[in-house]
């Protein structure tokens, strides 16, 4: 890949994604595979006037080693000194730059106990740091193409045919190709205005129909509003979490989900890449799995059983189906780029920053509004060619938001 479009890449997660600011720590996240890459990013990362970069590597092979042979004992350990770190983080607020490029089945075969295990016991720890950053940090999830995440994608494609491909597919729908800055101002503009629109019909309640099977509603509280692209952090930066986006999301009333949806796409859940699934809803939560797979069922099982939250919805996410992602006929095998592709909702974890003034909102009146907690955010794809979603308003009008999978309004 030329030098030039990997450093102007690296310049778009550090100036738009990260927004990093002059004298702010940054910690990055990657894979050691990943080196020749995030040296363009701590580069930038310098060039934007961080005071520290901080690389944090990672290896699939050494954590199914982790996972295999430490005990259950050691794995649900928090020593004090990660504690430490993440008390400074608490402190410094920095910005945290997250590069994916792992093979979507290099977690296969781990330990599945274990790790549900290991999450039971150190999430409620780690959850305590999140919630004092919440909403205060900038934050970005980005992708660089992995080997074995190419050639999934692209089997029939050598190696480094595979890799070029999948770059090529990422720098397109990340908006890389000609002025990348420009390109996401234009489109955070156009997402925003979207999520007026949403807002300005004050939704109470969403149902979905497809001809799959999925027959599905859930409600929204009137508190609640869409946001999309970026956002704004409680000292005022405005940053990009996920490059790409292409949704436009809140989340619902907790208690309201009724109904069956399909997924429409794979989702890799704790190494195990699962497909052809559906979760039936009452009142809100998850009371049965369907899959064809009998091990994708028992994880998807594992999953919703990790805590309450896990087995209630924590966003609904509006995607049309002919978004750029989707028109590049890939499936990316890959949460980010895929969730991006049509419409998705999420079991878990809600967000604080849809609900209205929640900025100027005491912890006490945010609870009161009784989101969804969970130490999961999972998405999940729904969106189809033929989904159609219809709104219910608070002042009694019915509105088609989706026809034949993508805006109607």
């Amino acid at each position: 890949m030329n030098k030039t479009v990997l450093r102007n890449y690296a310049k778009l997660i550090v100036r738009i994604g990260a927004n990093v600011q002059k004298g702010q720590e940054v910690v990055i996240n990657a894979s050691v595979d990943d080196a020749y890459f995030v040296k363009y990013v701590v580069e930038e990362a310098y060039k934007a006037k961080a005071k520290r970069v901080t690389v944090e590597w990672d290896c699939q092979d050494i954590t199914k080693m982790t996972f295999k042979y430490q005990t259950v004992k050691t794995l649900c350990d928090v020593p004090e000194w990660v504690k430490a770190k993440q008390e400074h983080r608490v402190e410094v607020l920095p910005a945290m730059i997250h590069i994916s490029s792992e093979d979507p089945d290099g977690l296969n075969g781990i330990n599945q106990e274990k790790m549900l295990a290991r999450q039971r016991a150190v999430g409620p720890i780690f959850m305590k740091y999140r919630e004092a950053m919440d909403n205060k940090y900038q934050w970005t999830i980005v992708g660089i193409p992995g080997v074995a995440w190419a050639k999934k994608v692209f089997p029939n494609l050598s190696k480094k045919a595979a890799v070029d491909a999948l770059w090529d597919a990422i720098l397109k729908v990340t908006r890389v190709n000609g002025d990348p800055i420009a390109n996401w101002d234009a489109h955070n503009k156009n997402l925003a205005e979207k999520s007026q629109k949403l807002n300005d019909l004050g939704i109470k309640k969403l149902t979905y129909h497809s001809a799959n099977g999925t027959d599905f509603t859930v409600g929204l509280k009137e508190c609640m509003k869409f946001e999309a692209g970026g956002a704004y952090t409680l000292g005022g930066v405005y940053y990009n979490p996920n490059m790409p986006t292409e949704e436009c999301f809140t989340s619902p009333d907790k208690n309201t989900a009724n109904g069956i949806v399909y997924a429409t796409k794979p989702l890799s859940v704790r190494g195990v890449l699962v497909d052809n699934f559906a979760f039936r809803f009452e009142n809100g939560k998850v009371v049965e799995v369907i899959a064809k797979n009998a091990e994708h069922k028992d994880v998807l099982e594992k999953l919703i059983a990790t805590d309450e939250g896990a087995a209630m919805l924590g966003e609904v996410a509006l995607v049309p189906y002919d978004s750029p992602i989707n028109q590049t006929g890939l499936l990316f095998y890959n949460t980010l780029y895929d969730e991006n592709a049509c419409c998705h909702l999420a079991i878990g974890r809600a967000f604080n920053e849809c609900i209205r003034g929640y900025e100027n909102m005491t912890d006490e009146e945010i609870a009161a509004v009784d989101l969804n907690k969970s130490m999961i955010h999972v998405d999940f794809m729904i969106g189809s060619s033929d989904l159609s979603i219809v709104a219910q308003t608070y002042d009694g009008k019915t509105v088609q938001i989706f026809k034949d999978g993508t805006w109607a309004i």
